[in-house]
């Protein structure tokens, strides 16, 4: 199904998607994108139906064709202070901080949001797969994440991030339970199993 140019005809209108919400470790990434009306990219579509290589190649094209775009992060340490849900909140407000132009509404993927000034929005959800300003920006948040996680995994190889980018897999639960916990886990997720979690805890308190 192609996907719909616009939700208000006429206006500056800005997607934003975030990427990392149910990751172990790093930041959660946002972006904002202001695609013009008759933006042509026909690979876009929701980042999670995406290969990486079509990922990375429409990254440069949002980029070159978008009217204006932000890309943000909350850290970890601020996830654990915030939860999550706040925290991609936060990050989607300081990707629409960067943004030159002022949007006259917003796009918001997923079924909640923090009023963002005073300005018109429109919560859709999987609006990834629907609208292409929304998808655009979750192109640009999963991409700047995963460029990010890659870079930490050369400090930190053992965790696997240049491949697992921080999620849950079972090789990245397999390091946790080896070498514990670095200081870019989110502690107040359930890292491991309750008792393995505590210890993991009060190792880390006695570094």
């Amino acid at each position: 199904m192609a996907l719909f140019r616009y939700y208000k005809k006429g206006i500056a209108e800005a997607g934003c998607d975030e990427a990392g919400r149910g990751c172990l470790a790093g930041p959660v990434f946002a972006a904002a994108v202001i695609l013009p009306t008759d933006a042509e990219l026909p690979l876009l579509n929701d980042s999670k139906k995406l290969t990486p290589a079509n990922r990375y190649a429409l990254r440069d094209e949002i980029r070159e064709v978008a009217v204006d775009y932000g890309v943000a992060c909350v850290e970890n340490e601020e996830i654990d202070k915030l939860n999550i849900f706040k925290a991609s909140m936060v990050a989607m407000h300081r990707a629409l901080e960067k943004l030159r132009n002022a949007p006259e509404h917003l796009l918001i993927d997923g079924k909640y949001f923090y009023p963002y000034r005073d300005i018109p929005y429109q919560c859709i959800v999987e609006g990834d797969g629907k609208y292409l300003s929304v998808a655009a920006a979750s192109v640009l948040a999963k991409t700047f994440r995963d460029d990010f996680m890659i870079r930490l995994s050369q400090n930190y190889p053992e965790y696997g991030w240049d491949r697992n980018k921080g999620y849950a897999t079972a090789a990245h639960r397999a390091a946790l339970k080896e070498y514990g916990i670095t200081p870019y886990h989110r502690k107040s997720f359930k890292l491991l199993p309750d008792a393995r979690q505590l210890e993991l805890k009060n190792l880390r308190d006695q570094d």
